[in-house]
């Protein structure tokens, strides 16, 4: 039996090692999104507030402004200090805490966050990628599992590394099972919770025990209600308004009405909550700026909760500096796992026979 998971580990592992790996690096790279934008884009102190006059003067500024319709702002926070406005699948800005414009991009290739995001989320190909990524998280979990069972026959041989000793094919291996041993619950749990966010199925699956799919459907439905235009909505008295249903929250991000008669959707963060977003909704008829509908995350069924945590965890969004770097040397540790996987096998393995034909001839 273990023969054959070797042999299944090692040949999966030498044909999707390499995408494993480019996971792995575009994922760490994420994790420092906000220093890279705060680097990069003009900005002089952080854009962050929670004020409903200046939430306001930000939005109506954003929307004279923007020369295409504007999906959704995301407000400035700790970690990104910038105000991002989408209006597109491959379009945006971002704004200072004026609302005026920094920098914008026409395509994910303009900004290497952007870029890094697609990839590393939908592998480029939007939601086909998607479900390719989850997968690849699969297999992901696949080789953690096939991996430890491996391992443990060798156990009373295990040394730490985080380099092979010798650049051969046996001593990359033995790093490899090694390190692989030592990152296995932090590697389980990431591509376990990246398989929950990109494959419904999964995170369906494991959630039931908790809460039902349509019970965790039906707490966060928007309202039935039609809503008016947006072009007469007092902004100052949406966001104030918001802030009074629920009093300590952040504001996090402003969505505007795609069709007719959709909602304005105000996004909070409450203190007790773990995404760095919120999951607190605030539905308002634009026209009158009513409050026509809420979700008080913090109320939602179990299952709907222990999934608000998934992406928090993922993505470091808590924890601090602590745990963010426990992920960045995660993610680092799949980068060396799957290249030097990918190395070993197709590379490594063909190196011995031409040496010993070498040999030979002499």
């Amino acid at each position: 039996m273990i023969k054959s998971l070797a042999w299944i580990h090692r040949w999966t592992g030498g044909i999707i090692g390499l995408l494993l790996a480019l996971v792995g690096l575009t994922g760490t790279l994420l994790l420092w999104k906000g220093a890279w934008i705060a680097l990069s884009v003009p900005v002089s102190g952080n854009a962050y507030t929670n004020d409903p006059a200046q939430l306001a003067s930000v939005t109506q500024q954003v929307i004279e402004q923007s020369e295409r319709q504007v999906h959704y702002i995301r407000f400035a926070d700790g970690e990104v200090p910038v105000h991002t406005v989408n209006t597109g699948p491959e379009s945006g800005f971002y704004t200072d805490s004026s609302g005026v414009a920094l920098a914008s991009w026409n395509s994910i290739w303009d900004r290497a966050e952007i870029a890094l995001f697609d990839f590393h989320h939908y592998f480029l190909m939007g939601e086909t990628g998607e479900i390719m990524a989850g997968i690849a998280a699969l297999f992901g979990l696949g080789f953690v599992i096939t991996g430890l069972i491996i391992w443990w026959p060798t156990r009373k041989t295990f040394k730490f590394r985080l380099w092979p000793a010798r650049m051969t094919r046996p001593a990359i291996i033995r790093q490899h099972r090694d390190l692989g041993v030592v990152l296995a619950p932090l590697l389980f749990f990431t591509m376990l919770t990246g398989a929950m966010m990109t494959l419904p199925p999964v995170s369906r699956t494991l959630l039931m025990p908790f809460s039902s799919p349509a019970e965790m459907e039906a707490a966060t439905a928007k309202p039935l209600i039609k809503a008016g235009p947006i072009e007469d909505a007092r902004w100052e008295l949406i966001m104030t308004r918001a802030q009074e249903r629920f009093p300590g929250a952040v504001v996090r991000i402003a969505s505007f009405p795609r069709k007719e008669g959709d909602p304005v959707t105000i996004r909070m963060k409450q203190p007790a909550e773990w995404h760095n977003n919120g999951r607190t909704m605030v539905w308002f008829d634009g026209q009158t700026s009513e409050i026509i509908g809420t979700v008080n995350a913090l109320a939602l069924p179990q299952g709907s909760q222990i999934s608000n945590l998934v992406y928090p965890l993922h993505a470091a969004k808590v924890g601090g500096i602590f745990y963010r770097t426990v992920q960045t040397f995660t993610g680092l540790t799949l980068v060396l796992l799957g290249s030097f996987a990918v190395w070993s096998f197709w590379f490594r393995r063909k190196a011995a026979p031409e040496k010993a034909m070498r040999t030979s001839a002499a």
